[in-house]
């Protein structure tokens, strides 16, 4: 067994299917909601049964407490821009995966936005890692997403697949893209490619019910699993929703059962 092959088997765990929260947005848009006191955010989704957190390097050493006691491992993120630059969509590598490892991370990630006028940059950046990835045996988790302009073609299916595509061919071991919102075209993306794949959250969602729907339909439409940021670290109490989402990609909530759980889950009294 490989050295990636050892810390793909910690990030799964004893599960099928990943349970990701990315939490690298203080860099794209500032300490917003749930990312003020990192700490208790980490804790929270890690005792709900996150298989991960995705952060920047500079605040590993403030987390590290935070997963103690829980199977949640560190992923470093490893590019990086902000809404205040002239093209947010150009991101640049700000860590190495050497870095990382010595900060602890099980895995890496990094950003690309295809469509951009810096795609080529950002590819040949994803290649670097890539390599790197497997000189040092550690996984690769790709953001895949298309940023050409147009907002319809952030989830349009035919896009979304190419992404996916260049990701596998490029070297990841896992990909992250949008859902896009409905099984059938989200099956198209999954079947494209041989490697896990696993949704994003988007914009902040309007209710709990459209999350762990959009979480079910992804996982029969054969997705690996999530990586949903804003839509659980701002909830009103992660855990909980965490263990709601948990229990979905363990295949033990029928359909049915989704509105009642999220009815459940927003009387807040019940927590």
């Amino acid at each position: 067994m490989t050295g990636k092959e050892i810390r793909l088997n910690s990030l799964f765990g004893r599960k099928a299917h990943l349970l990701l929260v990315p939490m690298d947005h203080g860099v794209t848009i500032g300490p917003v909601e749930g990312l003020k006191n990192m700490k208790e955010t980490v804790k929270r989704v890690a005792r709900g049964g996150a298989n991960g957190v995705v952060v920047h390097k500079g605040l590993v050493k403030d987390l590290g407490d935070s997963l103690k006691g829980s199977d949640c491992q560190l992923i470093v993120h490893l590019s990086a821009s902000t809404v205040l630059a002239p093209d947010a969509n150009r991101k640049e590598l700000v860590s190495s995966v050497e870095h990382a490892l010595r900060l602890g991370a099980t895995a890496v990630s990094v950003h690309v936005n295809l469509g951009s006028q810096y795609e080529a940059t950002m590819l040949k950046d994803l290649g670097y890692v890539s390599e790197q990835c497997d000189l040092w045996g550690i996984p690769l988790l790709a953001m895949m997403y298309v940023r050409d302009g147009s907002k319809e073609s952030e989830y349009n299916p035919e896009k979304i697949g190419h992404a996916a595509r260049v990701a596998e061919e490029v070297g990841a071991d896992i990909i992250k893209v949008n859902y896009t919102g409905d099984i059938e075209s989200f099956k198209e993306v999954t079947t494209s490619v041989k490697v896990p794949v696993v949704i994003a959250g988007g914009p902040k969602l309007s209710s709990t019910y459209e999350v762990l729907k959009m979480v079910y339909d992804a996982m029969e439409a054969g997705a690996a699993g999530i990586s949903i940021g804003r839509n659980i670290f701002q909830a009103a109490n992660p855990t909980p929703l965490v263990k709601i989402i948990r229990q979905i990609l363990d295949g033990n909530v029928p359909e049915s059962l989704l509105s009642t759980l999220a009815n459940k889950y927003d009387d807040t009294t019940l927590y």
